[in-house]
């Protein structure tokens, strides 16, 4: 039982599917978090998510 070139197309699919994965691994691959450590990461987002509840409680301080 031959394949013909079955074997070879998959085997090239299969190749650029893990070079696409490589180009999309983890965080660190995302322009903002270029060149951080994962404290600095850590950090950073936790002052944005005490800015975004700042601003959560001033707005319903003043509808309230």
């Amino acid at each position: 039982m031959t394949r013909g070139n079955q074997r070879e197309l998959a085997r090239a699919k299969n190749q650029k599917k893990l070079q696409e994965l490589q180009k999309r691994k983890g965080a660190d691959a995302k322009d903002s978090n270029c060149g951080m450590t994962l404290e600095q990461r850590r950090h950073r987002d936790a002052e944005l998510m005490r800015e975004k509840q700042k601003k959560k409680e001033e707005a319903k301080q003043g509808s309230g």
